[in-house]
């Protein structure tokens, strides 16, 4: 069986590496780019704005089911999670220290693409069969580009279900546990085992998922600062004791970001897994931002947009950096026998705060991990509602949950690149319809900052 699964893992990973490299790299940072400039660089001269927008309280003119905030904590809520840990792990593997600054531009340049994502959410919203306000990347083709654009929206939506399975938590999710409690109490981590915990995990999220987006939304807002506030305290206290390690640290980043002994190739090399590994961290330009923030009740898109640039910030810039430093710090990043993401995180903050370090990271682990299966599991409803309607949306739940037990046994590398390709995958249009609409969204700009 794990001899079958290894070789199904290869074939993916192989097709994942063509698709996932440069074109990818292009698409959403190359397109990232034109929009920052494009919007005056928002991301930067704008985030004042953005913090003021969060704070608006009249959101009673728009259609929606939630608030502005409750859609940022739930976005962010499937962002901050297991590619936080893992993500940044696998990215320092593979690129060197210097991927954590190209993880750094991302987030820059993701924060302008989520604002145009939010905007346009807001801008092209629709109705299911059901009468229920919608919005997404299907509905922004739909009704932005127009009727013969169709077909795209379908495609989005098609591997959206993939895209949005959240196999990476769960598969993450089961090596943690393996790793720190069921391996050292000599319990061998055999497919059964692994079973057994993806029951336990879909069980957890079944009882959540099945409010719907008000009860995901509701969650997420209460529990989104508490864990990124908790985390934020636990590296504070790494590297409060290895102070002096620090500068080093930070000049490892840049000297790798930009190592001339590796030539141009090294260095494109190290933007690309970081922006990589940053891409499937803050999904700026894959699309799930605009399905969140299309449920919000807030009517105006440009404030809308401003909200939905916060969460790279976040997520990409703040969480990403609070778990490369300890790793760099331990020093021990180096990969033996396959990439091994949260093996390597989970090792460094044992190292780094010896007999419970592992343990502390573990309650982040679950924190991070659960609240992203919870707003993943909306995504993929909005793509089910669209493409077989709302009567028949509520069986997608079903589904999410027996593909959580799956990616619970799956290898590691199989996981990665099945996310990669799905994502590059739901970027295609995502990015197409952002890039086309772009300058509507900048006349709506005009309007909301001349006032």
């Amino acid at each position: 069986m794990n001899g079958i699964l290894d070789s199904i893992g290869s074939a993916i990973t192989t097709v994942s590496d063509f698709v996932c490299g440069y074109p990818l790299f292009i698409l959403l940072i190359g397109g990232g780019l034109f929009l920052f400039f494009y919007s005056g660089a928002v991301s930067l001269c704008r985030i004042g704005y953005s913090i003021k927008a969060l704070r608006y309280k009249s959101e009673v003119a728009g259609e929606g089911q939630i608030s502005s905030f409750q859609a940022l904590m739930s976005a962010i809520a499937s962002t901050v999670g297991m590619g936080n840990i893992a993500g940044v792990a696998i990215a320092i593997t593979v690129g060197g220290p210097g991927a954590i600054f190209w993880m750094w531009v991302s987030a820059v340049v993701g924060m302008s693409t989520k604002f145009f994502e939010g905007a346009l959410a807001i801008m092209y919203k629709g109705h299911d069969s059901a009468g229920e306000p919608q919005g997404g990347t299907m509905y922004i083709i739909l009704h932005g580009l127009g009727e013969r654009w169709k077909p795209f929206a379908y495609f989005f939506a098609v591997v959206g279900l993939i895209g949005t399975l959240c196999v990476m938590q769960a598969n993450q999710l089961v090596e943690s546990v393996t790793t720190v409690f069921t391996t050292p109490a000599g319990i061998e981590n055999t497919l059964g085992l692994r079973f057994v915990m993806g029951i336990v995990i879909s069980l957890v999220v079944g009882a959540v998922i099945i409010g719907g987006i008000r009860r995901i939304s509701v969650i997420s807002a209460k529990i989104v600062p508490v864990m990124v506030t908790c985390y934020m305290l636990l590296v504070f206290v790494i590297l409060c004791l290895n102070f002096d390690k620090l500068p080093g640290v930070l000049a490892s980043i840049f000297q790798s970001a930009f190592s001339l002994e590796a030539g141009i190739g090294g260095i494109l090399g190290t933007a690309l897994t970081g922006a990589r590994r940053a891409a499937y961290v803050n999904e700026a330009g894959v699309g799930t931002a605009s399905m969140m923030h299309g449920a919000s009740r807030n009517d105006n898109p440009i404030r809308e947009g401003l909200v939905a640039m916060i969460g790279p910030a976040i997520d990409s810039g703040l969480v990403c950096t609070l778990t490369a430093f300890p790793i760099l710090i331990a020093g021990n990043y180096a990969s033996e026998g396959g990439i091994k993401g949260l093996y390597i995180a989970l090792n460094s903050f044992e190292q780094l705060l010896p007999g419970y370090g592992h343990y502390l990271l573990m309650v982040m682990v679950f924190f991070f991990a659960f609240s992203t299966m919870f707003s993943y599991s909306y995504y993929g409803l909005k793509c089910t509602n669209f493409l077989f309607g709302a009567e028949n949306a509520k069986y997608y739940n079903y589904f999410y949950l027996v593909m959580i037990v799956v990616a619970a046994m799956i290898p590691l590398g199989a996981v990665v690149a099945i996310m990669d390709l799905a994502f590059a995958l739901m970027a295609l249009p995502t990015m197409t319809s952002l890039l086309l609409l772009a300058p509507r969204v900048r006349r709506k700009m005009k309007e909301y900052f001349a006032n």
